[in-house]
């Protein structure tokens, strides 16, 4: 993707503005997986980060690159691109690109690399720019082909005034604009709330999302961070209070802008819930245009976009600075003041040793690389450049690397963990500075092996970085159950969204659905404590949930295949035998009062039996049918006895009353979905996973789902009606589907015969997609004999044994809905009437209405 001039877009170019909370990064994430390849620009390394493991969730490692300045993963075959937007590889083509928070090209810092990404960043099919409304005049002028898309905000934020830091709500967010304050805010916040999670947007990101872990589980209520929040990092923020509305830029210390403010404060409430900022400590209260400003995200259209020439010229060193200083010569376009590179190239290019390795191209190609070097250290300039000094004379000189000794040397003075917070976070800086150099091209000699070792010590560093922190603002003393177990006053409980259990803000325990699980203790006093805090917290909230769960449409449960039953994707309740079209269930947990209980258990019990209605409807037909005198005569005692049978029959069991089945009789049986098959009588359309979960979860729990092929030895035979929903029935020793043997019948007929019998060939085996020997058992379980010995490489004749006679039947009881049928076999003297020629009108047959 080389630089464009603007003219006709090459790709459709759309401009997402809106306020925060409008779901523009979530939709612009939808939009690039939509494509064969894409990339996004972020602002911070730390969103990038977020973005980058959420496409890894969806799409594989092997797909997703992540490109920052102090990291790099790209795998072989990347086909996204996720990246901080000044590290963006646009050398390389992508069908769709994003750039994110675009309202930065007005930032007086690094406007200009947004504004050039505005400009000459696109994608082959699609490029989305993603931001402000206030950048909807600036866009129109620069890019007029560009389509403007607004987007309303998903929730309203309101301004909540003035608030203590003690009276401050649950699930708030205190902003503040420097370290120091950032630390005595959540100290502050310990001592009185119990604890405060920490972000700031020097922390690496694992340490950063360790932070925020701590305060989405619920384990803290309170975060205390610096501006970094404004970057679209998602948090689950009720309220946003400012501890100041001023911040230093890194010239001078100036208020913020509205449009900064709403950045902010639009952390406030997620999706569809609404969320307030306000101020809180010694800020002084916010203006009311402010305020309207904040709460309607209307905002002054950014003026123009920092600008700075991106074709820089090499041809010498006085030739590179002018043309860093050269004018846009464009309306809409400001010339953007120095930034870092640009006042360390001036001071380095004043130094004569600097200049006089400046002859050629290649020189100051290096040179202008060293000096977009960030300052993660935040040292001062002085040091700055004597570092950016040091690394150019190294690339300059005739090795052209950074020697292996000073990273190693730096490497080993860095790798510790001993320290307060204040020296794991300054060691952590200059780890970013290794890693930053680790993945320029072409500055180290090994520089696979840099990264990798960088990698893991930042790592360790942040892991212990977030422990420190989590010591220092979070009191997690196993006093306070102590004392929870002699207060006879009121006990701050809660539980919060993901299910944590907190007791004065000490974890308990974790609510799944309705059972509660707690935490193991360490002696029989803290359990004890653990036992009464759990009353005192989860029990109400259980309570409630059941009272919830008793009112839930059918939507809000599911049936896992081992029989649980899931409440709003939580294990609920389970399966507990009954019938099939009356399964019982019994509710997990014992916690909740008697009649709450027996409420929401009736109301799973109702959703369990409706859904094996659904997953079992053929069957549920038939049965139906039969409750309703639908049926009659032969066709009625067929039917009950494939109900019983949980919807199949081997046709051989049933080869009398089949036979002797009238056509209206075999139509009204047709008509429920009854197949009369050559060996089976069927429901074809009830065969499925969801019926074959059901039916084993009430009939047999616990057992594995049957298979077709060979019973293993001295295996139990699953019940009946367990096969049937699998569509399985026995044939000798083998389970088989019932609709391949049908179609074994159809091959069967199908096939070259003689009087002797039917010429079987080996490849019919395929139709039980099993080997020659199943096809062989199958048909001696079907009553067929070979007429000599069966070869699996040649067709042998089969021919059907004879139908053995019936067999002496057990006394039925006048209960069973069969006694009709052996009364009217009685009168009939008779096993089964036979059917022939019939001239003129059928006689009715006598307790025909009997069934």
């Amino acid at each position: 993707m080389s630089e464009r001039s603007l003219g006709p877009a090459p790709s459709r170019l759309v401009a997402v503005l809106g306020p925060t909370n409008t779901g523009k990064t979530h939709f612009a994430v939808e939009r690039m997986l939509g494509h064969a390849s894409g990339m996004i620009g972020l602002p911070l390394r730390l969103l990038a980060r977020e973005i980058y493991d959420r496409i890894v969730r969806a799409r594989g490692a092997r797909a997703v690159a992540l490109i920052t300045g102090e990291e790099k993963i790209i795998p072989p075959r990347a086909a996204y691109f996720v990246c901080t937007v000044e590290a963006m590889p646009l050398s390389r083509e992508v069908e769709f690109l994003a750039v994110d928070e675009i309202q930065l090209c007005a930032d007086p810092e690094r406007g200009h690399v947004f504004t050039h990404r505005l400009l000459h960043a696109r994608g082959r099919s699609e490029t989305l720019l993603l931001g402000s409304l206030s950048m909807a005049p600036l866009i129109r002028r620069l890019l007029p082909d560009a389509e403007i898309v607004s987007r309303e905000r998903f929730s309203t934020l309101s301004y909540a005034g003035g608030k203590k830091l003690t009276r401050l709500p649950r699930r708030s967010a205190v902003v503040a604009f420097s370290a120091d304050q950032v630390y005595a805010i959540a100290e502050l916040i310990r001592r009185q709330r119990g604890g405060a999670a920490v972000v700031m947007g020097s922390l690496s990101p694992r340490t950063r999302n360790a932070q925020v872990e701590l305060y989405q589980s619920g384990e803290v209520d309170f975060l205390v961070a610096t501006d970094a929040i404004g970057m679209g990092l998602n948090m689950d923020v009720d309220h946003v209070a400012f501890a100041g509305l001023h911040k230093f830029d890194g010239r001078r210390t100036r208020p913020l802008h509205p449009q900064e403010v709403g950045q902010i404060a639009g952390r406030a409430g997620r999706y569809r819930k609404d969320g307030t900022f306000g101020v809180t400590g010694d800020c002084e209260e916010m203006d009311p245009g402010l305020v309207a400003q904040v709460e309607a995200h209307r905002y002054d259209p950014a003026p123009a976009a920092e600008w700075r020439n991106p074709r820089l010229d090499f041809a010498s060193l006085g030739e590179l600075l002018r043309s860093l200083g050269e004018a846009p010569g464009r309306e809409g376009l400001s010339l953007s003041a120095e930034a870092l590179d640009e006042i360390t190239l001036r001071q380095l290019a004043a130094d004569p040793r600097v200049a006089d390795r400046c002859r050629d191209r290649s020189a100051l190609l290096h040179l202008w690389d060293v000096c977009q070097t960030p300052d993660f250290r935040k040292t001062g300039l002085e040091e700055h450049l004597r570092l950016a000094r040091e690394f150019f004379f190294w690339l300059s000189s005739h090795g052209r690397r950074i020697p292996e000794d000073w990273m190693s040397d730096q490497f080993r003075r860095l790798d510790r963990t001993e320290g307060e917070i204040d020296t794991l976070q300054a060691r952590l800086s200059n780890v970013r500075t290794l890693a930053y150099v680790a993945n320029r091209p072409g500055w180290l000699s090994d520089p696979a092996g840099w990264q990798g070792r960088t990698r893991v010590l930042e790592d360790r560093l942040s892991d212990t970085l977030h422990e420190k922190l989590t010591a220092r603002f979070v009191d997690r003393r196993t006093s306070v159950l102590m004392r929870t177990l002699r207060s006879s006053g009121e006990i701050l409980a809660g539980v919060s969204r993901d299910g944590v259990v907190t007791v004065e803000g000490q974890v308990v325990g974790r609510l799944t659905g309705v059972v509660f699980t707690p935490e193991r203790a360490g002696s029989a006093l803290e359990e004890k404590a653990l036992r009464a805090a759990a009353n005192s917290a989860a029990a109400p909230e259980i309570a409630r949930r059941l009272g919830r769960m008793a009112a839930e449409p059918d939507e809000a449960f599911a049936l896992e295949p081992g029989g649980r039953i899931l409440w709003r994707g939580e294990a609920a309740a389970g399966v507990q035998g009954g019938g099939l079209f009356a399964p019982r269930a019994g509710l997990f947990g014992d916690l909740g009062p008697a009649p709450v209980r027996e409420r929401a258990l009736r109301r799973i019990e109702a959703w369990l039996a409706a859904e094996a209605g659904r997953r079992l409807a053929p069957l549920a037909r038939l049965d139906q049918a039969l409750r309703t005198d639908q049926l009659r005569g032969l066709a009625r005692g067929l039917a009950w006895r494939l109900v019983e049978a949980g919807g199949l029959l081997d046709r051989a069991e049933v080869r009398e009353e089949a036979a002797a089945l009238s056509p209206a009789e075999r139509r009204s049986l047709r008509t429920l979905g009854v197949r009369l098959g050559a060996f089976s009588v069927f429901l074809p359309e009830l065969p499925s996973p969801e019926a074959l979960d059901l039916v084993r979860a009430v009939l047999a729990p616990g057992r594995p789902p049957p298979r077709p092929g060979r019973l293993a030895r001295g295996q139990d035979a699953a019940p009946k009606p367990v096969l049937a929903a699998a569509g399985l029935r026995r044939a000798g020793d083998l389970l088989v589907e019932a609709s391949r043997l049908e179609a074994l019948d159809g091959a069967l007929r199908a096939a070259p015969s003689t009087p002797r019998g039917v010429e079987v060939a080996p490849a019919l085996s395929q139709i039980l997609d099993g080997p020659v020997d199943h096809l062989f058992a199958v048909l001696r379980a079907l009553g067929f004999a070979p007429l000599e010995k069966p070869r699996t490489d040649a067709p042998v004749l089969w021919r059907r044994r004879k139908a053995p006679a019936p067999r002496p039947q057990a006394p039925i009881s006048d209960a069973s809905p069969f006694s009709a049928l052996a009364a009217l076999r009685l009168l009939e003297g008779k096993p089964a009437r036979t059917r022939g020629p019939r001239k003129g009108r059928r006689p009715r047959r006598p307790g025909r209405a009997a069934g």
